[in-house]
């Protein structure tokens, strides 16, 4: 329980260290833009304060129009987006101020109960034991009278090879208490996986994921291309069909690294700083962006083995 609660204490400071990183960089991408605009509405007054801007062969930097449709201009709507924009800046400010003078507040739920495991104990738990299909739990002596020395229950088996329990090693049993429903989880260190492939040096596939597409490449040990390809995506589709396609690229490129015996190798990218600044980039690059599997694609591959 006192690991539990430190780790849920430590997840909340980073998370609220996360939060306030994101928020100073929305914050400086709204400055950014605010002394770009400023700028700009600064030099287009200037230009048009003289009398014969009319003649100017340089032109103005913010050439003025207006939408008959709509009835207003450019320079009014973009010193309204200025207004919002500074709105905007001081949410942002107070939001930071409040979050780094405000203290942490974690609530541990009651309702759980964690039994730890050992590695030199039969099955990896002394108290509680799992055969792979029944779960004994040791009742505490004081309680033996009503229950008896054991409570025993069935639960679903580990089928799948990722979440195969070993027969040696630790295995720490979690019951919490969800939808009126009492629910077992089992932490335990997986057994080694047997490497399919060869080393690198012996060459490996590349991988580079694009919004619209998946290129890869393999080289052989000199670096030495030998086939490259393009795995096409396709972009705005729900998430379901989303997904599966994705799953549908990473089992190409399963089958291409089993056929050649190589590794995958991609590169590791961060677009914490371009999120940060979507409201400024427009519409179009947002939806691009957001819209852009790239964390759930490199999720898949774990998975692999």
């Amino acid at each position: 329980m006192i690991s539990n609660a430190l780790g849920l204490v430590d997840s909340a400071a980073e998370c609220r260290a996360n939060q306030i990183k994101t928020l100073t960089g929305k914050l400086k991408s709204i400055e950014k833009w605010i002394t770009k605009t400023e700028k700009k509405l600064k030099n287009a007054s200037l230009f048009y304060a003289k009398k014969n801007w009319r003649n100017s062969k340089t032109g103005c930097c913010f050439p003025l129009s207006c939408s008959l449709q709509f009835r207003s201009t450019n320079w009014g709507n973009l010193r309204f987006q200025l207004h919002n924009k500074r709105r905007r800046r001081y949410q942002l400010t107070k939001q930071i101020e409040h979050l780094t003078a405000a203290p942490l507040r974690v609530k541990v739920p009651r309702h759980q109960v964690f039994i730890v495991g050992s590695k030199d104990e039969t099955k990896g738990n002394q108290i509680c034991q799992w055969d792979g299909n029944e779960l004994k739990f040791r009742v505490p002596s004081f309680l033996e009278s009503s229950f008896g020395k054991y409570v025993s229950s069935q639960i679903g088996n580990f089928d799948r090879n990722i979440n195969r329990l070993p027969e040696t090693g630790a295995k720490t049993w979690h019951f919490y208490r969800k939808n009126d429903k009492w629910c077992v989880a089992v932490q335990f260190t997986p057994s080694p996986v047997k490497p399919v492939s060869r080393s690198s040096s012996y060459g490996c596939i590349g991988i580079d994921m694009n919004p619209g597409s998946i290129g890869w490449a393999y080289c052989d040990g000199d670096g030495n291309l030998k086939a490259h390809g393009q795995i096409p995506l396709q972009m705005g589709l729900p998430e379901g069909k989303q997904d599966a396609q994705i799953v549908d690229a990473c089992l190409q490129l399963a089958t291409l690294a089993a056929t050649t015996k190589s590794p995958v190798v991609c590169e590791e990218l961060d677009f914490s700083t371009k999120k940060e600044e979507l409201r400024e980039r427009g519409r179009k690059y947002a939806r691009m962006l957001s819209s852009w599997a790239y964390s759930r694609f490199y999720e898949l591959p774990k998975n692999w083995v």
